[in-house]
C-alpha cells in the first residue's frame, strides 16, 4: 500500500495486453479496461478516474515494443487562488491608478475650458466689447474661442443697430411731431384767416404723410427681419412688377416721370420670372423709383430691365443726382443714414435700407454703380428662376 507521504500524482505503464510494468505512487489503482481500450483505439487523450485528471498516450519503446502511459494528477488550486488575488489587487491598483489619473488629465484638459467660462461669465450686456483671449494655437479650442468672439461681434453689432435704431426713430418722430406742435399751438395762438389755417392743415398733412411713411417702412422692415421664414413665395414676372410699381409711384407723386425699357426681351416669359414676395419686391422697387425722381432735379427716374446670358434678371435704375462722396456710398444701405448731399430733402433714411433687406432676403444683390455725368445708378441682379 502506498505511503501518504508520497505526492498525489500517479504514473502508471501498460503494455499492450493492459497489464501494468510500471507504478509510480499508484493511489488510485489500475485502470478500468474500458478506459485503457479508449487509449488504446485514440492514441491520447484526457478523462477523470476516481476523482483525477488523468492523461493517457500510446508510445512507441526503443524495442518495437507498444505501451500504454497513464499520468494522473489532483490540481493544485492553491496557485490559481494566488493568481486570483494577484490579479484583483492590480486590478483594483490599476483602475485606482486610472481614475486618479484620468482626474488629473480631465482636470488638466478641461482647465481651460473653465477660463473661457469665466471670462464668458464676465461679460455684461453693457459692455459687450470684451473679447475671449486666444493663445493662437491651432487646437480646437482656440476654434472655440474664436467661434466666441464671431458670436461676439455678431451680438455687439445687432446691439448697436437696435440703440441706432431706437434713437433713429425716437430723432425721426420727435422732430415731426415737434414741428406739427408747435404750427398748431400758433395757428391757437390768436385768430387766424382761412388761407391761414389751410396753410396750416396742408403742413399737418405733409408731416403726417410722413409719420406714416415712416412707420409703414419701419414696419416692413421689422417684418423682414423677424417673420422671414413666414414670408410666402411665388412666380414673380419682374416687367409687369415694374410697370405696377410705376402706377402706384405716379399715383402717389404725379409729378414724378418714370420711364421703362426692356432690352432684348426672351422668347421664354419664365426668363423674366423669379421665386420671391410680390408685395415686398413691389415695395422695395417703389422705394428705388421714389428715391431716384425724389433726388433728381427733374424727377425722372430710367429703369432698364435686361436678361444675362447666363439667365440673370437685372434692373438698372438710373437718375440724375449731384456726385455722392465715398464714404458715403459705403454707408447708403445703413438704416436711416441719409448723405450730405441729400439732407436738404425730406426722407427717414430707411428706404434702401429697406430695399437691401428686401433683395437680401430673395437672394438678390443690389449695387450702385459708378457715378458718372451726374448720374447715379443701381443695379439689381435676381438669381435664375427655377420653377
Amino acid at each position: 500500500e502506498p505511503s501518504t507521504n508520497l505526492p498525489a500524482a500517479n504514473t502508471t505503464i501498460y503494455n499492450s495486453e493492459f497489464h501494468p510494468v510500471f507504478i509510480l505512487n499508484n493511489i488510485t489503482g489500475q485502470l478500468p479496461p474500458d478506459k485503457l481500450a479508449m487509449i488504446w483505439q485514440k492514441g491520447s487523450c484526457r478523462f477523470t478516474n476516481n476523482g483525477f485528471f488523468a492523461f493517457g498516450t500510446v508510445m512507441r519503446a526503443l524495442t518495437g515494443r507498444t505501451y500504454l502511459v497513464v499520468s494522473e494528477d489532483k490540481p493544485d488550486y492553491t496557485k490559481l487562488i494566488k493568481l486570483r488575488n494577484i490579479l484583483m489587487v492590480s486590478f483594483l491598483i490599476s483602475m485606482a491608478a486610472i481614475a486618479t489619473g484620468g482626474w488629473f488629465y480631465a482636470g488638466q484638459a478641461l482647465k481651460p475650458v473653465s477660463h473661457i467660462v469665466n471670462e464668458v461669465d464676465h461679460i455684461l450686456p453693457t459692455d459687450l466689447s470684451r473679447r475671449l483671449q486666444s493663445d493662437q494655437q491651432k487646437d480646437e479650442l482656440s476654434h472655440l474661442i474664436d467661434t466666441f468672439n464671431r458670436l461676439l461681434d455678431r451680438i455687439e453689432h445687432a446691439f448697436q443697430m437696435q440703440k441706432n435704431f431706437i434713437s433713429n426713430v425716437s430723432h425721426e418722430l420727435k422732430n415731426p411731431l415737434a414741428a406739427m406742435n408747435a404750427q398748431i399751438q400758433l395757428a391757437l395762438n390768436k385768430p387766424r384767416t382761412t388761407e391761414v389755417y389751410s396753410n396750416v392743415l396742408h403742413s399737418l398733412h405733409e408731416d403726417v404723410q410722413g409719420i406714416i411713411d415712416t412707420s409703414e417702412k419701419l414696419l416692413q422692415l421689422a417684418r423682414v427681419h423677424s417673420e422671414a421664414e413666414k414670408i410666402v413665395f411665388s412666380t414673380v414676372r419682374l416687367d409687369e412688377l415694374l410697370y405696377q410699381t410705376k402706377e402706384n409711384l405716379l399715383k402717389l407723386n404725379p409729378n414724378y416721370t418714370a420711364r421703362i425699357t426692356l432690352d432684348d426681351l426672351p422668347e421664354q416669359e419664365e426668363m423674366l420670372c423669379v421665386k420671391g414676395n410680390e408685395p415686398l419686391l413691389r415695395a422695395a422697387m417703389l422705394n428705388l423709383f421714389d428715391n431716384g425722381c425724389k433726388f433728381s432735379p427733374d424727377h425722372t427716374v430710367h429703369v432698364n430691365l435686361s436678361v444675362t446670358a447666363h439667365g440673370q434678371v437685372q434692373i438698372y435704375v438710373k437718375n440724375r443726382s449731384e456726385h455722392i462722396p465715398d464714404s458715403d456710398l459705403k454707408r447708403i444701405f445703413e438704416p436711416f443714414f441719409r448723405s450730405s448731399v441729400h439732407a436738404r430733402q425730406k426722407g427717414s433714411g430707411i428706404g434702401l435700407s429697406l430695399v437691401g433687406s428686401i433683395l437680401n432676403l430673395h437672394h438678390s444683390k443690389i449695387e450702385f454703380c459708378a457715378q458718372k455725368d451726374l448720374e447715379a445708378c443701381f443695379l439689381v441682379t435676381f438669381p435664375v428662376f427655377n420653377a
